[in-house]
């Protein structure tokens, strides 16, 4: 495997940047890991809370098996190890918003074991071919409530919703050595939950988050004193955070002093991390396990369950969109990076070949390069998303059938789309409608052929004695002449004819 080039360019020579993230994904359940309080975002405060979430005397925590499983899920996408014995530990702290004064978590036997992932090769961000992260673990935890400080002049507000809700923190081993590398490393981490569905990868609501760990050190040498960065919710936070830690780590050892290990925060709005405490060890933390929770022990049955539950995943699809359908590694690497992508594309893939009476693999890279080239582009200009998007794959396989058949162009086409999105009508009504059906009568290309030449005779004769370049301006000039609606092909044909 090929190293990261990325260095950090100081006084005493180029520094090596050395990236562990903590990533904490909401698990996709609607109860919370321990009790039947709803897990719904957005709830007023305070209304998603059981006793068992309130620490209230007596009220015993009941593992929540869908989040087990999700998790379980999870570590067989990332063929990580599945520990068929595992146990809940209380990590013992205290802070307002944790009613039992402790967190029940994982310490010394997570659910989930060692894994990897591969993120995709990028010659311009420098990410280096078969670039494998490794996963160190998977442990299910239950998440803190929220502390509220702008409700009140003088005091903060706790609120409860969040208490209890399952979170599976993964562990990745310090193998990244750049910011694009962990900006990739969360992306197709995420990229891969939400094809799992075990968690919506919703890092602006919260529900997906890292804590990103920074060292420095020269080439070679050992791993340097690292910072605990905490809740960085986006990629483009995350590299930021990098790249602003591991300046001020540089300049700060250049200068004399000495990285102190220690827990951060990320301000977005200077794009600056600022101490927050001085970073705790396991033992601080006074782990022990949970007296209230027997050890999980999961049978082959629920293992299998699990393992026949997954989807076909990014890696798996990609290559089969090469092999099989014949698209080029850039297209399927798109169709693939995010889940609804790469459902939109199958339906449309389906419905276009319905709608052609062809086979899925003769119209994919037909249906491929226009989702990519001309319907993403379209969609955002007129402010949608795929997911809201007024034209539906029935519609846009109408489409695609007009340009297979014939009946518009490629040109005519896009104008089309633009007013399918504006009015939701269907593509052959807004044809009809509009007069767009394309021309392929011989005789009324020739009479615009004939016009164009003879008012353009001094281009037909340097066309003639060699500068054949000009045949594009004669097809663009016919095309103009007709409004985009003539035929390319027999334009081509016809031009070539009058042409010589």
């Amino acid at each position: 495997m090929t190293e990261s080039t990325y260095r950090i360019r100081g006084a005493t020579g180029d520094w090596e940047v050395v990236i562990g993230l903590e990533v904490h994904a909401q698990v996709t359940s609607k109860a919370k890991l321990f009790s039947g309080a709803a897990t719904a975002f957005g709830a007023e405060p305070n209304a998603q809370v059981s006793l068992v979430d309130a620490a209230m005397p007596g009220m015993l925590p009941v593992p929540n098996r869908e989040c087990i499983r999700q998790a379980v899920r999870t570590g067989m996408a990332i063929d990580a190890q599945i520990n068929k014995w595992s146990r809940f530990d209380r990590k013992n702290y205290f802070y307002a918003d944790l009613p039992q004064g402790y967190q029940i978590s994982q310490l010394y036997h997570p659910l989930v074991g060692e894994g990897s992932l591969v993120v995709e090769a990028d010659e311009k961000a420098g990410i280096p071919a078969d670039k494998r992260i490794g996963i160190e673990r998977i442990h299910v935890e239950q998440d803190a409530g929220k502390l509220m400080h702008d409700q009140h002049p003088t005091m903060s507000y706790v609120d409860l919703n969040r208490s209890g809700v399952a979170l599976m923190e993964i562990v990745s081993r310090p193998d990244m050595r750049s910011p694009a590398e962990a900006g990739a490393y969360v992306r197709k981490l995420r990229s891969i939950l939400r094809y799992v569905g075990s968690c919506d990868g919703n890092m602006e609501e919260g529900s997906m988050r890292a804590d990103v760990n920074v060292s420095v050190r020269k080439p070679g040498d050992e791993f340097g004193t690292r910072t605990e960065t905490k809740n960085v919710n986006s990629v483009r936070f995350v590299m930021q955070t990098i790249e602003h830690e591991a300046r001020r780590q540089v300049d700060l050892i250049e200068d004399g002093g000495k990285v102190v290990q220690e827990t951060r925060l990320f301000d977005p709005s200077t794009g600056t991390t600022r101490s927050m405490r001085s970073k705790e060890d396991a033992h601080d933390y006074r782990y022990f396990p949970d007296p209230d929770l027997l050890p999980l022990e999961l049978d082959d049955a629920f293992l299998d369950e699990c393992r026949e539950s997954l989807p076909e995943l990014p890696d798996a699809k990609r290559r089969r969109y090469v092999e099989d359908l014949g698209l080029s590694a850039y297209n399927a690497q798109v169709l693939t990076a995010e889940v609804e992508t790469a459902r939109w594309f199958e339906a449309l893939l389906l419905e276009t070949a319905t709608a052609q009476g062809k086979q899925p693999a003769d119209v994919a890279k037909q249906a491929a390069n226009w989702l990519i080239s001309e319907f993403f582009g379209a969609l955002n200009k007129a402010g949608h998303e795929l997911e809201d998007s007024p034209v539906g794959h029935a519609q846009a396989a109408e489409l695609l059938a007009l340009i297979g058949k014939g009946t518009i162009s490629g040109s005519i086409a896009k104008q089309v789309l633009e007013k399918m999105l504006e009015t939701g009508d269907g593509a052959a009504a807004i044809v009809e409608r509009e007069g767009l059906k394309q021309e392929s009568d011989s005789g009324a290309i020739e009479a615009a052929v004939d016009k164009i030449l003879a008012d353009n005779a001094d281009k037909v004769e340097q066309y003639k004695a060699g500068k054949e370049a000009l045949f594009g301006f004669f097809v663009g000039q016919t095309m103009k002449a007709m409004q985009g609606k003539g035929n390319p092909q027999v334009v081509n044909e016809v031009l070539k004819a009058k042409l010589g």
